[in-house]
């Protein structure tokens, strides 16, 4: 089994509303950091597969490291997600008529209100991402928190909107109690396109 060595992506999002570029520079520093350990934890699962059988009592190394594969690697792809659909000089709203919001309208009632939703996802206590999801099947959408990066993960789902709402995401430009005001600032500079893309790739 050949590993494949993931490489960090470069976001330029210098310059966005709310969300400084001193945070962005700690921010993306952190999910390099989740690519290192991702390469790392699949070298060692490899070294460890390529002697064959495993003794008994390597198995709990073997155990723990594949936990941990799932912690590392959805840290390092829920990152570029949120990165994606963001932008300099983004809208708060996508265009009338567009398709998210024919499709907030339909799972919620309206874009508002499933706006609405997705924020108060945001506010939950707790470290995690406020992800909107699609069902590939029938092209709904629906909010969920996501617990570290690997709880709580729909299966089979399409993530579509993904908002990091660990404290780092925000703690240097907002005070903890002002999640709210970071929440206002992510969708300040959203890259409605890219969420518009991620849609039709579902053939919604």
């Amino acid at each position: 089994m050949t590993n494949h060595e993931y490489k960090p992506k470069d976001f330029d999002l210098s310059g966005l509303t709310g969300i400084s570029d001193e945070t962005l520079e700690i921010h993306f520093k952190l999910y390099e950091g989740y690519v290192t350990e991702t390469n790392k934890l699949n070298s060692l699962l490899a070294e460890l597969r390529a002697k064959g059988p495993l003794p008994e009592q390597q198995a709990p190394v073997f155990s723990e490291l594949n936990r941990r594969l799932g912690f590392e690697y959805n840290g390092m792809v829920l990152h570029e997600y949120y990165f994606q659909n963001m932008k300099k000089q983004g809208s708060s709203d996508p265009e009338n008529n567009s398709p998210f919001r024919e499709a907030a309208g339909t799972a919620y009632g309206s874009y508002e209100d499933w706006k609405t939703d997705f924020a108060n996802v945001g506010k939950m206590r707790g470290i995690g991402w406020a992800i909107c999801y699609a069902d590939p099947e029938t092209k709904r959408i629906s909010n969920h928190f996501v617990e570290e990066h690997q709880t709580n993960n729909i299966a089979g789902y399409r993530p579509i909107v993904v908002m990091d709402v660990w404290e780092h995401a925000f703690l240097l430009d907002f005070k903890p109690a002002d999640k709210a005001k970071y929440i206002e600032a992510f969708f300040s500079n959203m890259n409605w396109k890219e969420v518009e893309k991620r849609l039709a790739a579902l053939g919604a």
